[in-house]
């Protein structure tokens, strides 16, 4: 059972990321394995009452891997961290199948109540770098997170969702493995845009409410709009 998680691990490795070249180098080389492969380690320990010695194994991996696991996280099979340094889960945080997430990703709390306080991620769901998911928010299945995205409310499945805080900007296809970070919008420099359309349309019809104005006092007091003066 052991040799056939790292196994899947291993393939789910050279699955999300081409720079992948061989098995040795999967297996020295790529801190965010090492990290999941202790995570597993520490969770068990946590499961049983040995939390001290839990805690301890999660510190030992943060300082080896640069990630930060919490032994009580729940996370499921072929997850995977790309380049992996600052990535935060938190105690409370649940973790579906297939979850892939890039470097600097916080799933964190915003409670110091001892309840469900960070976030659960559904199946397939990818999470770009330096995104924030604070919170007892559900991720719905397939759902894509832009790079440093703050995500604060739920993210309903198939869904992309991008900026601070982060809005829905369209429907994610569930084979998509990668997030398309060029190909994402930007929902600010929308807003912008319409701003400077709307500005521009006021500014137009100011222009032609003026000129209005200026006929209408023309012809009451007999001047000639070019300027001259009546015959």
């Amino acid at each position: 059972m052991i040799l056939k998680r790292l196994r899947e691990d291993i393939a789910t490795a050279f699955r999300r990321d081409p720079a992948a070249r061989s098995v040795p180098e999967v297996l020295l080389c790529y801190p965010g394995l090492h990290a999941i492969w202790l995570h597993r380690i520490a969770h068990w320990l946590w499961r049983h009452h040995l939390k001290l010695l839990a805690r301890f194994l999660s510190y030992v991996t943060r300082a080896l891997t640069g990630v930060d696991i919490h032994p009580g996280a729940r996370i499921g099979r072929r997850f995977f961290i790309d380049h992996g340094a600052g990535v935060v889960i938190g105690e409370t945080a649940e973790l579906g199948d297939d979850v892939l997430l890039y470097q600097g990703v916080v799933l964190g709390g915003t409670s110091p109540e001892k309840t469900k306080r960070h976030p659960t991620v559904g199946n397939h769901v990818v999470v770009g770098a330096g995104a924030i998911l604070l919170g007892p928010i559900e991720v719905g299945d397939d759902a894509r997170i832009g790079a440093g995205s703050v995500v604060i409310r739920p993210v309903p499945a198939a869904t992309t969702v991008v900026g601070v805080p982060a809005r829905t900007v369209g429907e994610s296809a569930n084979t998509a493995d990668m997030l398309r970070h060029a190909d994402l919008p930007d929902p600010l420099n929308a807003v912008i845009l319409r701003l400077v359309r709307k500005q521009e349309q006021l500014e137009q019809e100011i222009e032609e409410l003026r000129g209005v104005r200026s006929s209408s006092e023309s012809r009451q007091t007999g001047a000639d709009p070019a300027g001259g003066w009546p015959s």
